[in-house]
């Protein structure tokens, strides 16, 4: 037993000696390669790890081919960051959001902004209702890495005055115009501000052919505006507020092939409370049998109309010897300030009521 473990001992020496040797012989051609600058990847799982030299070689892609958007939008220099990529052979999408000044304006477009950072290809067209543009908008889509395209249009002056507004439309019409006039391929979605969006949904309204649809979340009191769908084929509408239209959608419900769109001229969406998007899609002269069902034959819920609480304006900030000098002399710039003053004024009194109570 003794002579036996001897035996063994012997060889583990022996191995142990001829690996010491091959790699004093070939240690020059065994080299690792060198480790990358941050170590910290070294510790992260493996699948981590291919995602980080993925993205180092798409950005050494974006180096070598320039971002083709990029003369038709900020005229920015090419980024690598979400929206601002140019990926050849995957359609563009032209997104539309009409918006308009309020104290809700900038953290919306910037909820939206932040989705659309992460959609490749994306042409993003804001199109504002104001009688000048708003400086905080136009200065945060100059900042922005995206592809965009300001456009203001008002509402016409006959509709200023109606008890419902038909809210956006010039807006739109001023957006389905520039893509008449720049765009050739791709697809055109309405993407208001006030709504949140899952990713996928992009990826799959890109390949549209003629028009897409999709159920859009916290619509009505059924809580969904959506196709019904069986078989693969929309065989009616889910909504709840049905009147009499032929396509029953949500504004965020469907999106609208480039080339299609141009072979209908006449097309439009008429300045009619409730009836926009049927108005709209009925003047593309479809059926429900070109209607293409998206989120897994409407079985995914990926867009949703949030709305955000209304706020009223801010109250100015005293000016005294604890502010003056301080950061507030800039955040005040940055707060919402009704250009009427009647949010003001109406804040102020139900601030009095309350000290009255």
């Amino acid at each position: 037993m003794i002579r036996f473990k001897s035996r063994v001992l012997g060889v583990m020496v022996v191995s142990v000696a001829a690996t010491t040797l091959l790699l004093l012989l070939f240690g020059s051609t065994l080299r690792l390669p060198p480790a990358p600058a941050n170590m910290s990847f070294l510790r992260v799982p493996l699948r981590a790890l291919n995602d980080f030299q993925q993205q180092q070689q798409r950005q050494q892609q974006q180096q070598q081919h320039p971002n083709a958007f990029s003369s038709s939008a900020n005229a920015q220099e090419s980024c690598t960051s979400g929206g601002a990529q140019r990926v050849e052979g995957l359609p563009p999408l032209y997104i539309i959001t009409p918006t308009y000044p309020r104290a809700e304006q900038i953290p919306e477009i910037t909820r939206t902004a932040q989705t659309l950072l992460n959609v490749a290809n994306v042409v993003w067209l804001v199109s504002e209702d104001a009688p000048a543009p708003t400086p905080a908008l136009t200065s945060y889509l100059n900042e922005s890495s995206l592809n965009t395209v300001y456009l203001r249009a008002q509402m016409p002056a006959k509709y200023m005055k109606a008890k419902n507004k038909p809210r956006g439309v010039a807006n739109r019409l001023a957006g389905l115009n520039w893509v008449r006039a720049n765009a050739k391929e791709g697809v055109l979605y309405f993407a208001d501000d006030d709504n949140t969006y899952d990713l996928r949904i992009f990826e799959q309204m890109r390949w549209t052919k003629k028009v897409s649809m999709f159920p859009v979340g916290l619509v009505t009191k059924l809580g969904v505006s959506t196709p019904i769908v069986r078989l693969g084929k929309v065989v009616g509408f889910y909504d709840g507020w049905i009147a009499n239209r032929k396509f029953p959608v949500d504004m965020a419900g469907f999106a609208v092939s480039v080339p299609f769109l141009l072979t209908r001229p006449n097309a439009t969406m008429p300045f009619t409370v409730g009836y926009e998007e049927d108005g709209f899609i009925k003047s593309l002269g479809i059926t429900s049998a070109d209607i293409e069902p998206l989120a897994f034959n409407c079985t995914k819920i990926w867009v949703w109309h949030t709305q955000t609480k209304k706020n009223t304006a801010a109250v100015p900030i005293a000016q005294n010897n604890i502010t003056m000098g301080t950061n507030l002399d800039v955040i005040k710039g940055l707060l919402w300030k009704d250009p009427k003053g009647t949010a003001t004024t109406t804040t102020k009194k139900k601030e009095t009521k309350k000290k009255k109570s």
